[in-house]
């Protein structure tokens, strides 16, 4: 994702000579590429597709029908006849080192001032708000979705233009060491850590240790770099050392607690975003959220901690908070018109901790249904929480019934004990996974409710969200 005034640009990103300097590869054809891609199921014309040998599959398959549907070039393994002799390729030794050698390459040409953006929640919507606060004031290169991972992070690398002036790279990890090779590719100047909560504590001994993992991202740090932590969490000192003992001299804290960098002031929550007084370094800045919730007015205090750290125009940086959009699957809302009216889709089934749970009951509190509508959860399992998981469930049940929720429908067996943690009144229904519950969710909704959908991704919340929008017409955020 490459912005320059919210308009992408086609610069070019690769040339074969390029390309086969970077990967020390054998260059065939005379060829340019305006992105660089993985996957043929989202591949645009003019890519650079690296054939990726995988565990599960062999991009190799796929090589020509990358070409069929118009890449530029692709990157095979010398010897492969997945693709004519002749046709536009680099030939390398092995392609995900490849891709590797190409997002270093970007990055070692790249005069971009760039910030890496990791934590245990908000992490991907920080990113994307950091690009929308940064848009009029660079050329904008960022993370797509959630590339943040071994292939992410180079890929997203290797699509960066030497044109691109301001780049944001998410970092994400589930264990130790994994941010650690991330971050030494990038070499970013700002490092940003949202928050550290109990998030794939199935791997982690305790939530110290997430945090180390999490403070890997200062080993990348350019000299001169800062460090923006969250002054609230109750890991910031551990994080605040870690980054000291990287050689981080600059901290920029944010947060609600007296002495941060950015403080908040004030907020006001409504259904359809905040009002936010914040003081910023010693000026007292007022802007407006354009999406609701109070996790959004933090994550927008860390996007003003980076913009203050990075040199950007404040003023600009915080107007353009009322631009923001959700990300899919995490808290885009859209209209389903069914015959008789409609009902309200919070779509947040991309991911889950107790911490995005908590902050998701928040926002649809704040939303009020229609005459004769309801406020209805539909929650799936929040997955690698190892021994906590079912302690974790149950320990939902006061926010949800705080949330002014009137049913709850849930899928999966950790679910199983927050639905019996409720009083009867608000159990709707209980299945073993969400293909079983899906049908029971679509039958029961009706105009006036605002319909929540959560859960983390491997339990498959999305079938639910498909199924509602698939009642009727949609016509909203999310489409």
């Amino acid at each position: 994702m490459t912005r320059m005034s919210d308009k992408t640009l086609p610069f070019i990103v690769w040339n074969a000579a390029a390309a086969a300097d970077a990967t020390q590869g054998r260059p065939v054809g005379d060829w340019h590429a305006t992105g660089v891609s993985i996957d043929t199921r989202t591949i645009k014309s003019g890519d650079l597709f690296v054939a990726i040998q995988g565990l599960q599959s062999d991009g190799h398959a796929y090589a020509q029908t990358a070409l069929d549907r118009g890449a530029a070039a692709v990157v095979v393994v010398e010897g492969s006849d997945a693709v004519a002799a002749d046709a536009p390729t680099v030939r390398v030794i092995d392609t995900t080192r490849a891709l590797e050698d190409l997002g270093r390459a970007a990055r070692k040409r790249s005069r971009a001032k760039i910030a890496a953006v990791t934590g245990s929640v908000g992490k991907t919507g920080s990113k994307d708000a950091l690009a929308v606060a940064f848009c009029r004031q660079g050329i904008v290169h960022a993370s797509e979705g959630n590339l943040n991972n071994h292939w992410g992070l180079p890929l997203t690398l290797a699509r960066m233009p030497v044109e691109a002036s301001l780049a944001i790279l998410e970092m994400g990890m589930n264990h130790p060491g994994e941010i650690r090779p991330l971050t030494k590719m990038a070499r970013p100047h700002v490092a940003l850590i949202t928050t550290i909560e109990q998030v794939h504590s199935e791997y982690f001994s305790s939530i110290e240790d997430i945090a180390d993992a999490k403070a890997e991202i200062f080993e990348g740090l350019e000299a001169g770099g800062a460090a923006v932590l969250n002054l609230d969490n109750a890991m910031y000192g551990r994080l605040a050392g870690r980054a000291r003992d990287c050689g981080v001299e600059r901290i920029v804290s944010f947060g609600k607690t007296d002495g941060a960098d950015v403080r908040l002031l004030d907020a006001c929550l409504d259904a359809g975003g905040s009002c936010v007084t914040a003081d910023v370094l010693g000026e007292e800045i007022r802007y407006r959220i354009g999406v609701p919730g109070r996790h959004w007015v933090m994550n927008t205090l860390g996007v003003l901690a980076v913009a203050a750290a990075m040199g950007l125009d404040l003023g600009v940086s915080s107007a353009m908070m009322a631009r923001l959009n959700p990300p899919r699957g995490r808290g885009d809302r859209t209209e389903i018109k069914l015959p008789d009216g409609t009902f309200t889709l919070i779509d947040e089934s991309y991911n889950a901790s107790p911490a995005a749970m908590n902050a998701a009951f928040g926002v649809l509190a704040m939303a009020e249904p229609a005459d004769g509508g309801r406020r209805i959860a539909v929650l799936g399992d929040m997955l690698e929480l190892g021994d906590t998981a079912h302690s974790l469930h149950r320990q939902l049940a006061v926010p949800l019934e705080k949330s002014g929720v009137q049913k709850v429908y849930a899928a999966g067996p950790a679910m199983a004990c927050l639905f019996e943690a409720l009083p009867d009144d608000l159990q709707g229904a209980h299945a073993d996974a969400s293909d079983m519950l899906t049908p029971i969710v679509a039958k029961v909704v009706r105009p006036g409710d605002v319909v929540l959908v959560k859960g983390s991704y491997g339990s498959r919340m999305t079938r639910v969200v498909d199924a509602l929008k698939a009642l009727g017409q949609s016509n909203g955020n999310g489409e």
